[in-house]
């Protein structure tokens, strides 16, 4: 289930808190209630009057309350699929999720603001195709080629350091594990873009992105992080080495620019405005667009409908009790 407009499902964090507030409320009541003498002397002067009842009436109408809110937000589902031709490049993001880029040298740190590129070069897409990679110690398919530009923002948010369990920077293997990704439709317009500080010290990443230049593929590098270096803020600390010095984390340029000649593409230094993307993507709009069949998500079927009724009835049950008990009764009616 996807939601349209989810914003709106923050208002669901008042139900508590109006459940707080009315439970406070009847403590008063009952509070001030016991000024007046005996509890039980004063239930027995108000027969009528139901306790529990105002408990369901405040639960019914949390319930509606929750129906709304998330009609509001407009529940949607794929309501069917759809192939369809299109002519494009296949675009594979090399990641870098490794503890240096919690270096804070861009704000608020390297690799939440290499995931708002990533985020924006998605908007500019078209009929291209997409695919996320993500490594440290290894690397790993977060995201298959795909047009579907939703998908790929909504994996960006569940982007951590952690989403790697190896530590490290293996440059080489994500770019090999990128050259495996494209489909088999896409034989000329490939392009793998590298984001990373670009401290390697797994492997040969300059070898793998020359064995990608010779399958036609075209390799760019995009420089995260200053070359004077920063520490890296971890667990509410600055990590250390186990000699416990502060560890340093600085951009290898040298490296990336290497990578970047050998697999045919461009090197990019980020900045905090311009992070390196644009160019890229003019570069990449400058291949041969090849023809490819694309399944996706053709409409979203709309739900809201049925929770703003089930909202419209649980409202008008719960102003149809009372506070009072009732008088009748299932085999037995109060005779007057």
């Amino acid at each position: 289930m996807y939601f349209a407009q989810p914003q709106y499902l923050a208002l669901l964090l008042l139900i508590p808190v109006l459940l707080l507030l009315y439970g406070f409320k009847r403590y008063r009541r009952n509070a001030r209630v016991r000024k007046f003498g005996d509890e039980e002397l004063t239930k027995a002067l108000m027969p009528s009057y139901s306790r529990s009842k105002g408990w369901v009436r405040m639960v019914l109408f949390c319930l509606a309350f929750f129906c709304l809110v998330v009609g509001v937000s407009r529940p949607q589902i794929g309501a069917k699929l759809s192939e369809h031709k299109a002519r494009g490049a296949e675009v594979i993001v090399v990641l870098d999720v490794s503890n240096s880029m919690l270096a804070q040298d861009y704000s608020p740190n390297r690799l939440e603001r290499a995931k708002l590129a990533i985020s924006r070069l998605s908007d500019r897409l078209q009929d291209d195709r997409i695919g996320l990679i993500l490594f440290a110690g290894t690397s790993f398919v977060q995201l298959p080629i795909t047009t579907d530009y939703v998908s790929a923002k909504m994996f960006l948010g569940s982007i951590s350091t952690e989403s790697v369990p190896v530590q490290g920077t293996a440059i080489g293997e994500a770019i090999l594990t990128a050259i495996r990704s494209f489909s088999a439709q896409s034989e000329k317009s490939r392009a793998i873009v590298v984001i990373t500080d670009g401290e390697n010290h797994e492997d040969d990443p300059v070898e793998a992105a020359a064995q990608a230049a010779e399958m036609g593929i075209k390799v760019y590098t995009i420089g995260v992080g200053s070359v004077q270096g920063q520490p890296i803020p971890m667990d509410g600390d600055l990590l250390k080495d186990k000699d416990g010095n502060i560890v340093v984390t600085k951009l290898d340029e040298k490296t990336l620019q290497d990578i970047a000649q050998a697999g045919g593409g461009a090197y990019i230094h980020a900045g905090n405005e311009e992070f390196g993307l644009n160019p890229i993507i003019d570069d990449i709009r400058r291949m041969e667009d090849e023809e490819f069949d694309s399944i996706q998500f053709e409409e979203f079927d709309e739900q809201f409908m049925y929770f703003l009724g089930a909202a419209l009835v649980l409202f008008i049950i719960e102003m149809l009790i009372g506070e009072r008990r009732s008088r009748r009764h299932l085999f037995t009616r109060e005779e007057s």
